[in-house]
This record gives structure tokens, C-alpha cells and sequence, in this order.
């Protein structure tokens, strides 16, 4: 039996793909008035909407002043990619070079390096969530498929801090691809090395980002 969506559920995905995008960037007021108009929708709808972001830690509620996109801290990256470890190394044990959830990771790698050759750097910040994501599916589990869906929607919040996306996101492209490599040739201690520096890396970007944000 198919669940029926909600309007407030329709509402904040539409929310949720547009903080995706950028064109709600970190530390944006949300005004109910504005978007109730764009998206067609009740002011109660759309603060039933901002409550399922609000759990997802996406936005937030300042008392006596309105909903803001979040801005993660130091803390919050740092907290991030510790669960991030957690769940990407099982993965990474759980990956045989015939999984399907390798040939869709490698799928997001070739989709990442199309969209890096046209300079479309949110693109490839999209194809790198994906990658991630995939890696996770090989373990044959739904609810951490999502948790770690909900930890990379926060993720989206910390690249959108970084100030050149260009170079954070190039060299992780062919870190992806060598993970990929690895776990097609059978090698999981090769690509669990690969992925911990690649996280190790990444995290001390996106902190540093967040220190200066």
C-alpha cells in the first residue's frame, strides 16, 4: 500500500532540494509570507514543513525572530563525520566487487567527473552526497540508509560553506574513483585506507570552514 504524502512532507522536500541547491545558504532568514506565496501553500503547512526540517537539523527556530537555514559548527562537522566513519566503513566491509551498490557508486563517480569537465561544481557536490550514499546501500539495512541520507542532507549545509567548491571538490573526484578501484579488485583494507584519509581530509576543510563562517 502506497503512503499518501503530505502537504507539509511535499513542502519540505521542495524546501529541503532547494537548501540542496544553495538558494537558501547557510544563516538565511525563511520567511513564511514569501514562500507560503512561492510554493502555493498554507502558513500552517509550511510551519508544519519547517518542523520536519527543524528535526532533520537542517533549519532552526530563533526565539522571536523566525526559522533560519542552519549554520553547522565545528562541533557539528566534527560530529558528522564521526557517524559518517561509522557508516561508510561498514559499508565498505559489506562491498563485493559484484555489489550493486558499487556499480552505483562508481555510477556517481563517472556522473561527478562529467560535471566537473563543465565546471558545475554544485553538480558535483550532488554526484559526491550520491556516491557516499550508495557506498552505505551495500549494507543490507534500510534504517542506516536513512540515518546516512539524513547525515549527508546536513552534510549539503557544510559545502555550502566552503569558499572555493572548485578545489574542495575536485580532488575528492579521483579519491572516489580510487575507492571504487580498490573495492572492484577485492581490496576492502585498500579502500577503508583510502576512505578515512579521504574523510580525515575533508573533515579538516569543513572545519576549518565552519571556524571562519
Amino acid at each position: 500500500m502506497t503512503r499518501t504524502v503530505s502537504g507539509a512532507e511535499s513542502t519540505a522536500a521542495r524546501l529541503r532540494s532547494s537548501i540542496a541547491d544553495g538558494a537558501f545558504m547557510p544563516g538565511t532568514q525563511l520567511s513564511e509570507e514569501r514562500l507560503s506565496d512561492q510554493f502555493g501553500v498554507s502558513r500552517n503547512t509550511l510551519r508544519e514543513a519547517f518542523r520536519l526540517l527543524a528535526r532533520d537539523r537542517l533549519v532552526e527556530h530563533v526565539f522571536n525572530r523566525g526559522v533560519f537555514v542552519r549554520r553547522l559548527s565545528v562541533a557539528d562537522v566534527t560530529d558528522l563525520y564521526a557517524a559518517r566513519r561509522v557508516l561508510e566503513e561498514a559499508g565498505i566491509r559489506a562491498c563485493t566487487p559484484e555489489s550493486p551498490a558499487l556499480a552505483a557508486a562508481a555510477s556517481a563517480v563517472s556522473d561527478a567527473r562529467s560535471a566537473a569537465a563543465a565546471g558545475d561544481w554544485r553538480a558535483v557536490g550532488t554526484a559526491d552526497i550520491r556516491f557516499h550514499s550508495e557506498l552505505v546501500r551495500a549494507v543490507p539495512s534500510e534504517r542506516l540508509h536513512v540515518l546516512m541520507d539524513a547525515l549527508l542532507a546536513e552534510m549539503r549545509l557544510a559545502f555550502l560553506t566552503t569558499d572555493d567548491p572548485a578545489a574542495f571538490h575536485a580532488d575528492f573526484v579521483d579519491r572516489n574513483e580510487a575507492i571504487v578501484a580498490a573495492l572492484r579488485a577485492g581490496d576492502r583494507d585498500g579502500a577503508a585506507a583510502l576512505l578515512a584519509d579521504y574523510l580525515d581530509d575533508a573533515e579538516a576543510t569543513l572545519r576549518s570552514a565552519a571556524t571562519t563562517g
